[in-house]
């Protein structure tokens, strides 16, 4: 039986911000029992997921490089999203995985990615996580020469050779401080023991552009040609993650919306946001260029000191690897959850309240700047009253400051007690990387699209 499509009701902030929503994503919003059938069934909130936009996302850097001549390898940040449909979809495309923790080695071994196609990136790296993997031959990005030391005296006692990529903190003079990695001249005196092979060089930066990583790479060409002569097969260069993507239709709305936040933030404009909270900490929603045009722009563009990027890359055999998280999983999540409540803060601000916690999308910045979309599943359009309101979005954590989108939110076709409301392209860490069971609300499940039936990931059996 074929089910007609019901358009979703509008949402848009007071200062909007238009979201991209992905085909399947529309498909799913304009089917209101399909909805209610997934809150029903795993709770509200759930995550929808849907792997299949990561292969053409990662073939547009591998495009990019190929298009350079540069060998270039994309490895899912899993620490982006625990799903496991993620790391299966990588493994099948021949992409590789960055983990960094023990458990999301162990389940990325488990599920069959080679040892070659993973790197380890932890911060924190205990005995057990360096013996699995240096035992498994997986590759390991070393913070620092204290740590290097530490993996050879594993690999002394495994009796086998461990696989690592110096980590490289660039240049405070050129690029921000960082804590991961150590300075160039720190290991040019590296010592490399025989238990040690040192196969490419990693670097960890901070933000989105390419020119920083064109500079970064300056130092890291530099180290990659020490460590050859000193007999290490060193064949890559690891620029981490920081891959752009665009999150909304309008550049215009975007540009209205900095300039809004801008005079709320000096005294100038009328407050949009939960108590005037200035969002100084936010991704950049919509920018330019993204994924295979940046990609394509850092290779075609100068290295300080050398020539272009992609010609020195390609003319030393050193192979381009990349780690993105968000960028790869653009287009591959919606949060959906129901609205149980509508009331008014004691001072008459009205209020919408969801049945999730505000860790259920958010990660370590201050909001989501996306509008939602609300899915009429409390009834028929025709048949239920609801009345237009203007509002915070707020959830389940018994503290005040318990605010899911902290931007003040319209609903001019009205909302209703019984309703879903539908975050798009959530994918991209806003699901797990904060996430928390305060007060004993169990985790959110996570569903994903196998076969045209949704069905439960198997993280959640771990």
């Amino acid at each position: 039986m074929t089910t007609t499509p019901v358009e979703p009701l509008p949402v848009h902030g007071t200062v909007p911000l238009r979201a991209r929503w992905e085909r399947w994503m529309r498909e799913l919003v304009e089917n209101p029992q399909h909805v209610s059938a997934l809150t029903s069934r795993y709770g509200s909130p759930v995550n929808v997921l849907n792997p299949a936009p990561l292969r053409h996302n990662a073939q547009e850097l591998l495009d990019a490089g190929a298009s350079h001549g540069v060998e270039t390898q994309v490895f899912f940040a899993r620490k982006a999203n625990k799903a496991l449909c993620f790391v299966d979809a990588a493994r099948n495309a021949g992409l590789g995985v960055d983990v960094a923790s023990e458990n999301e080695l162990r389940q990325v071994l488990d599920r069959g990615v080679a040892p070659e196609r993973i790197i380890l990136s932890a911060a924190i790296k205990t005995d057990g996580l360096l013996r699995l993997a240096v035992s498994r031959g997986v590759t390991i990005s070393c913070d620092s020469r204290a740590e290097s030391r530490r993996i050879a005296a594993i690999a002394r006692d495994l009796d086998t050779t461990a696989r690592v990529a110096p980590r490289l903190a660039p240049d405070p003079n050129s690029l921000p401080p960082t804590r991961f990695g150590e300075r160039l001249p720190a290991w040019r005196q590296a010592e490399w023991p025989k238990e040690l092979r040192a196969v490419g060089v990693h670097v960890h930066l901070h933000g989105y552009s390419e020119a920083d990583r064109r500079t970064a790479l300056a130092e890291a060409i530099s180290l990659v040609e020490h460590l050859r002569t000193l007999g290490q097969p060193a064949s890559f260069i690891d620029i981490g993650g920081g891959v752009p993507m665009s999150y909304l239709e309008s550049r215009e709305q975007w540009e209205n919306y900095l300039e809004r936040i801008a005079s709320q933030r000096a005294g100038t404009g009328e407050p949009f946001t939960w108590k005037a909270d200035p969002l100084s900490n936010t991704y950049p929603f919509w920018q330019e260029p993204t994924r295979g045009q940046w990609l394509d722009q850092l290779l075609s563009d100068e290295v300080p000191g050398y020539g272009t990027a992609g010609k020195e890359l390609r003319e030393r055999n050193i192979a381009l690897h990349l780690e993105p998280g968000r960028s790869l999983l653009d287009g591959c999540g919606v949060i959906l959850t129901e609205v149980s409540f509508l009331k008014e803060r004691s001072d008459g601000l009205p209020l919408i309240g969801v049945a999730m916690n505000r860790t259920q999308c958010r990660t370590a910045a201050d909001d989501i700047l996306l509008d939602p979309l609300l899915v009429p599943t409390a009834g028929p359009v025709k048949e239920i009253s609801r009345e237009p309101r203007t509002g915070f979005v707020v959830g389940a954590y018994c503290i005040e400051d318990e605010v899911i989108l902290r931007r003040e939110l319209d609903f001019p076709d009205g909302i209703a007690v019984g309703d879903t409301l539908a975050i798009p392209n959530t994918a991209g860490y806003f699901m797990h990387i904060l996430e928390s069971a305060s007060h004993q609300i169990p985790l959110a499940r996570n569903v994903y699209s196998e076969g045209g039936e949704w069905v439960p990931d198997d993280i959640d059996a771990t």
